[in-house]
């Protein structure tokens, strides 16, 4: 089936056996998806802003405005918002990215019908106060101050900031203190009142559900303050091709620390990239659990560090493939040293059968476990919609890392893991 932006408003379809997309009027996507067995649902509101989509002077601005959702609509306050799933045992919470915002909830199948309330009301009623602008300013101000206390969470912005500098892809996520300080509630409101528009949104449901019934739900929910009005289809997925290169050398930050962590990254793949499965194959087998090449050497053979890993970070149109590393400022040239020479090797002669096998039973092990709960299974279809033309099924997912042979690996990390490196390092001076 094809992706929404190409679905007429006001029609439904069925994606998979079991789940299925109606658009409504205004361009609002819903999507659900029926799990036998559970009494359970979860539900995600996707709004597709995030830290990129900010100009310099709103940097922040996505991750403020998920603050504030919260704080209050003239139907409920902000103890209201929090007491009407905190009544029924349900989590309510929210998270900005640099592509997407999304607001989330789990509760019992039969407490349904309020999380959609909630959610609705807070998406498309928030007050944003002024009061409340001033107050939230502080906590985000304290939550900013709180993760550059993290080394971790430094070094790893520290590395996007380095790669796509100048850029909004290499901004901080949550701003800096400079920018958060100066927002205005005028900005914010208007952020929120432009970019909180229902093509660039999606209510994603999965759990023991009726799609008709979820469809409903989201109609009346979602029809405040004229979110639902009007004749335009929902937003196509970010494009996809490559636009963003990445700035190579060294960045620093000094941290008074008993340990140095660092990042070696080189240019990554975009999200769409149907190369995305070898990568996530190469990226189990070089780093991904304890019998993975970098911790065995890393770690077990030389006793160079504690955590060593590799991860890759994909986006709509950039991308890194980046190993990290914490380790006393003594080893860490040590540490580089077997780091490089493992990218090299790999680059060179890619992996061996016995090592393909197992990064490939980890990443199915990880998939099908990992989509018994019902709130990953919400995530993977708002994501779904998002970024990509079309939903595949777990067997279509599994049948493509099955299909990832040696001379895909060979051939992906040949061309990543000689790219150029932009080095990341957060410890003593």
């Amino acid at each position: 089936m094809g992706p929404a932006h190409e679905q007429a408003p006001g029609t439904t379809v069925s994606l998979l056996p079991d789940v299925r997309r109606t658009v409504l009027p205004g361009g609002l996507r819903v999507v659900t998806e029926h799990v036998p067995g559970v009494r359970s649902a979860a539900i995600g509101v996707f709004v597709g802003v995030g830290s990129r989509d900010e100009v310099p002077a709103l940097s922040g601005a996505s991750h403020f405005l998920e603050h504030l959702l919260f704080k209050g609509t003239p139907e409920r306050s902000a103890m209201e918002i929090s007491a009407a799933l905190d009544g029924v045992g349900g989590e309510l919470n929210a998270y900005t990215s640099r592509e997407y915002t999304c607001y989330h909830a789990r509760v019992l199948d039969e407490d349904l019908p309020l999380a959609v309330d909630v959610l609705g009301d807070m998406l498309t009623a928030s007050r944003i106060t002024a009061a409340d602008v001033e107050a939230e300013r502080e906590v985000i101000l304290d939550e900013i101050a709180m993760h550059d206390d993290d080394p971790d969470d430094v070094v790893h912005e520290l590395v996007h900031e380095h790669a796509w500098a100048g850029t909004p892809l290499g901004r901080p996520v949550a701003g800096r203190p400079e920018t958060v300080a100066e927002l205005t509630r005028a900005q914010v409101h208007r952020y929120y009142r432009t970019r909180y528009a229902a093509p660039a949104t999606t209510v994603a449901v999965a759990g023991n559900v009726d799609h008709e019934s979820v469809v409903e739900l989201v109609r009346s929910s979602f029809s405040r303050h004229g979110f639902l009005e009007g004749t335009a289809g929902p937003a196509a997925p970010r494009p996809s091709r490559r636009t963003k290169a990445v700035r190579g050398g060294l960045a620093r930050a000094t941290r008074h620390s008993e340990q140095v962590n660092l990042v070696l990254a080189v240019p990554g793949i975009v999200r769409s990239d149907p190369r995305r499965y070898a990568v996530a194959a190469l990226n189990a087998a070089l780093g991904g659990g304890p019998s993975s090449r970098l911790f065995q050497q890393v770690r077990e053979e030389r006793g160079l560090a504690y955590s060593v890993y590799s991860f890759a970070a994909s986006y709509s149109d950039a991308g890194l493939f980046a190993v990290a590393a914490g380790c006393l400022p003594g080893k860490v040239d040590d540490v580089l040293t077997v780091v490089r020479a493992e990218l090299a090797e790999v680059a060179r002669d890619g992996l061996d059968a016995d090592e393909l096998v197992r990064a490939k039973g980890q990443l199915r092990g990880g998939m099908v476990m990992g989509l018994e709960d019902t709130a990953s299974r919400m995530s993977r279809l708002g994501e779904a919609e998002l970024f990509h033309e079309r939903l595949l099924g777990l067997d279509d997912v599994l049948e493509r890392v099955d299909a990832v042979g040696p001379e895909d690996i060979a051939a992906v990390a040949g061309h990543l893991l000689t790219g150029r490196e932009v080095l990341a390092t957060v410890g003593p001076e």
